[in-house]
């Protein structure tokens, strides 16, 4: 009996090989390496070893690397070594984003917006800025122990500072922005009952709660929707008592398509409340301890005791969520979580969505997207160990311990495109 060697006309994987037109870009296949922070942008600018492992991931079969976490101005800093979409940094994008395409693949950058959720030593305004004022339960780390609520010039200024972002990236060669509304960050901290506690117009409701980042989309879309595809990242789920939940999610997703968004990457969890949501199972003890950084350590530890009970990893983690999401719109979606086989990317298209969006099981084989196409029953030999993520951390940044450390020295040149 011959071994199996691709996927057969009839499987349903092979809607995964097909063509997808989000706004004015046509990606090769459905296809997504999803924004994860790899620690490989020093000082704000994007390094050889952040150009390599995109690269590699496009040579590797997939059709939209993204690059996350590029703050849209240096006060929407999570942290000092955060990439930046400014002037200064078109240069190592561009090399980046060249890599991308000599390999037939798009890439997408991740624009963001911290907010109170910041570990910056210094910024422009007195508390870092939020939906909402009062205690900081972030700063309670890094001692900024309040916040301040956004005032309508203060959105003016960002959803402003969002649009410039998204200029930089497409004069950098990117084809795609993401825009970044989940997790916990600022546009998140609009959406999430649980940081937004306003009672003008942009608090209540889910609708009332989605209006500034609408106002964000909107600015965005026209500044580069004609040349760029505009996504959106959500959270199908806050994982969380009295946060935002799937019913939530399916609002908020609504509103996005009628507002123009051309497609909406589903995710979920948030880094202070759910870290673990996330990644659908937690981080591990030895992780936690070898983290250098005292307050993300600390923070690490402080979440373990509000994880719930694991009985291992479950593939598809959002399915439930995400589902609901899938029947409230029509736009394209990207299904996020828990991807790492042929059956999962099988079923994701049998469920209506439209692309399927990876990081782990990228970062273990970049050539795993190749692999797929090639073998009908193909899976990742990802574990879900998480300790990638906390490998960002390390000199040579993010890394599977599985394939070994990177070398730190690409991690301390800028990015620039070779001959090769």
């Amino acid at each position: 009996m011959k071994p199996e060697s691709g996927p057969t006309p009839a499987s349903p994987i092979v809607r995964a090989f097909s063509p997808l037109q989000i706004g004015p870009l046509t990606l090769r296949n459905r296809f997504i390496k999803s924004a994860t922070n790899e620690g490989m942008t020093p000082r704000g600018v994007p390094s050889q070893a952040l150009l390599k492992l995109h690269e590699n991931v496009a040579a590797g079969g997939a059709a939209l690397t993204t690059v996350a976490y590029c703050a849209v101005s240096p006060d929407a800093r999570t942290f000092v070594d955060q990439a930046q979409l400014d002037g200064s940094t078109l240069a190592p994008f561009r090399a980046l984003t060249d890599a991308v395409h000599r390999h037939g693949a798009a890439a997408s950058a991740q624009i963001t917006h911290g907010g109170c959720f910041t570990f910056l030593p210094e910024l422009s305004t007195r508390r870092p800025l939020s939906a909402s004022g009062g205690l900081n339960k972030v700063g309670l780390m890094s001692g900024r122990f309040f916040k301040q609520a956004m005032s309508e010039r203060d959105m003016d200024a960002c959803a402003a500072q969002f649009a410039q972002a998204a200029r930089h990236a497409r004069e950098a060669g990117f084809d795609a922005v993401e825009i970044h509304m989940g997790h916990g960050y600022l546009l998140s901290q609009f959406l999430s009952p649980l940081y937004n506690h306003r009672d003008d117009a942009y608090g209540g409701n889910a609708a009332q709660r989605a209006l500034f980042p609408l106002r964000v989309l909107r600015r965005v879309l026209d500044a580069v929707g004609r040349d760029c595809a505009v996504l959106c990242k959500i959270g199908v789920t806050e994982g969380v008592k009295g946060g935002g939940n799937a019913k939530d999610a399916a609002e908020i997703a609504q509103l996005l398509e009628a507002e123009g968004a051309h497609m909406l990457v589903l995710s979920g969890g948030m880094n202070v409340e759910s870290v673990w949501q996330l990644f659908g199972s937690p981080l591990p003890n030895e992780a936690r301890a070898n983290v250098s950084n005292p307050i993300v350590r600390m923070a690490m530890h402080v979440q373990k005791f509000t994880e719930p009970r694991f009985d291992g990893f479950r593939e598809m983690y959002f399915l439930e969520h995400s589902r609901k999401v899938r029947e409230a719109v029509t736009l394209p979606l990207a299904y996020l979580g828990g991807v790492r086989s042929a059956v999962n990317v099988a079923q994701a298209m049998e469920e209506g969505f439209d692309a399927v969006a990876m990081a782990r099981a990228l970062l273990y084989e970049p050539g795993f997207v190749a692999r797929l196409r090639r073998e009908a029953n193909a899976a990742s030999g990802c574990t879900s160990c998480n300790r990638c993520v906390v490998s960002m951390y390390t000199p040579g940044g993010t890394a599977c311990i599985l394939q070994g450390e990177n070398d730190p020295a690409p991690n301390r040149i800028p990015a620039q495109l070779s001959a090769s």
